[in-house]
């Protein structure tokens, strides 16, 4: 397989390989971040309720074990709450107590503002108690609010109206909790740098395929037929190169035939041109003769030496054209360029064909000078004055100015323009090709049908362009530019 030489799958911001690394670097995000996620979520809850169950189970086991005497009285209260402060776990807790409108507290700590009134309510409502954990002034605090009963039977407890409220800071919790979400980030950061590598591995995989078949296609459209991808592997990328493989030896194997084809009509033409040429110089010579003695012959016979003569005089335009474009087609044509004045050559062009003043109008500045080939360069005016002259109006202009191309280049342009109708849209695109002819009815005109496209073979050899098209006002126009120095330009 070749390619051109120095050219590589470049990096563009939105290729297929940026496209891939993104893609694997997505789906990487996603796995390692949805584990972190359930992962930090899993030890996070793990933590809060091993804290909270502990901290709920121990003060009920407690306020449980702690008898009050009723009525409650301030007296010995604080001491009692203190005690259960004290054996708060899994750290130390504030107690509360509310009797009625009785407040009283196991410390001076003012947090009793944690509270919230949906826990009292709570505890008013379950006599087994109730707990909430509420975030004050960024402090995270777990409370836990206990109602104390007495018994009145096996299975039946009244209230008796003393709630208890323990107040534990999860500030190391929620340390622990910070210190796991660090974790899972930290660990996940460097998992999307590590899968960067499979994806550069699998992009390049991915990539080679295509890169050695946008090689191979460059080198297709570089004329080589023969161009072919080595097949790797049976996955869906060893398909594609197969399935080029074949399209390019179909393809070699067509346009292999429809070279040869295309050579045997060219040679044919040639062939068949060379061969009419000497006995069409035979029947003009003849002809000739019987044009001289026309008007001595009974009018039947005249008429019919005079349209031998002129289908005879059309053969030989026909054949000489036939053999001017297999010229082209073979590539023997050859450009003798030499230093002319354009516009006494075109002035010589038109009277060698005795085109007058009033049919042709000329623009022609003095003193434009270019390396042309003058016998082409004739055919080529020649060309298109005839066209707009039999297919035109009557008068045709031609106007000739030096110009610049869009490249910097200095160029002759020459314009041809009729008073004509135009040519119809239709027509335009098919003006220049062989024998085509844009009215039907004309297909026994005297022209070939060959003309416009040798007038645009000729102009292609000087490295010029031709272009048809109408004028505002009305009336066909053709404009030919070619490069000043057209010996150059052919090269």
């Amino acid at each position: 397989m070749s390619g051109r030489p120095g050219r590589r799958l470049r990096f563009r911001a939105f290729g297929l390989r940026t496209r891939l690394l993104l893609a694997f670097l997505l789906v990487a995000a996603v796995g390692s971040g949805t584990t972190a996620a359930l992962t930090y979520r899993e030890a996070r809850n793990a933590v809060l309720e091993t804290a909270q169950d502990t901290a709920v189970a121990t003060f009920r086991e407690l306020v449980q074990q702690t008898g009050f005497a009723l009525p409650v009285r301030e007296e010995g209260l604080d001491l009692a709450l203190q005690d259960l402060a004290r054996k708060g776990k899994p750290h130390p807790w504030v107690v509360f107590a509310e009797y009625g409108s009785l407040r009283a507290s196991s410390g001076e700590n003012p947090v009793s503002t944690v509270i919230t009134p949906e826990l009292r309510r709570a505890a008013r409502a379950d006599p087994h108690g109730s707990f909430e954990r509420v975030v004050k002034d960024g402090v995270p605090y777990l409370t836990i609010a206990m109602p104390t009963v007495f018994k009145t039977s096996a299975e039946s407890v009244l209230p008796s109206g003393l709630v208890l409220y323990a107040v534990m800071p999860m500030t190391d919790e929620q340390l622990n909790v910070d210190a796991l979400l660090m974790a899972a980030r930290d660990g996940a950061l460097p998992g999307l740098a590590i899968a960067l590598v499979p994806a550069l591995i699998a992009a390049r995989s991915v990539l080679r395929p295509v890169r050695e078949l946008r090689a191979a296609a460059h080198s297709m459209g570089g004329g080589r037929l023969d161009t072919r991808i080595r097949v790797r592997g049976r996955d869906e990328l060893a398909d594609l190169a197969r399935t080029f493989n074949e399209a390019a030896e179909q393809l070699e194997r067509s346009v292999t035939e429809l070279r040869e084809a295309g050579e045997r009509a060219r040679r044919f033409a040639s062939d068949v041109s060379h061969e009419l040429r000497t006995p069409l110089a035979g029947m003009l010579a003849v002809t000739e003769v019987l044009d001289e003695d026309a008007d001595r012959l009974d009018a039947d016979t005249a008429r019919a030496v005079r349209l031998v003569s002129a289908e005879t005089g059309k053969l030989a335009v026909l054949v000489e054209d036939l053999m001017e474009i297999s010229r082209f087609d073979a590539r023997a044509a050859e450009l003798n360029a030499d230093e002319v004045d354009v516009g006494e050559a075109i002035r010589q062009t038109l009277r060698s064909r005795h085109w007058s003043d009033d049919r042709v109008r000329v623009d022609l500045p003095d003193g434009i000078r270019a390396r042309l080939d003058p016998r082409r360069f004739d055919l080529v005016i020649a060309n298109l004055v005839g066209n707009a002259l039999k297919h035109g109006g009557t008068p045709v202009t031609v106007r000739l100015r030096a110009g610049t191309a869009a490249t910097g280049t200095p160029v002759l342009v020459t314009e041809v323009a009729d008073s004509g109708p135009g040519i119809r849209p239709e027509v335009l695109p098919h003006i220049f090709d062989r024998f085509y002819k844009a009215d039907a009815a004309r297909t026994r005109s005297t022209g070939s049908g060959l003309g416009l496209a040798i007038t645009q073979e000729n102009v292609r050899l000087h490295g010029g362009t031709v272009h048809a098209g109408n004028l505002t006002g009305g009336g066909a126009v053709f404009t030919v530019v070619i490069p000043l120095r057209a010996e150059e330009a052919g090269e």
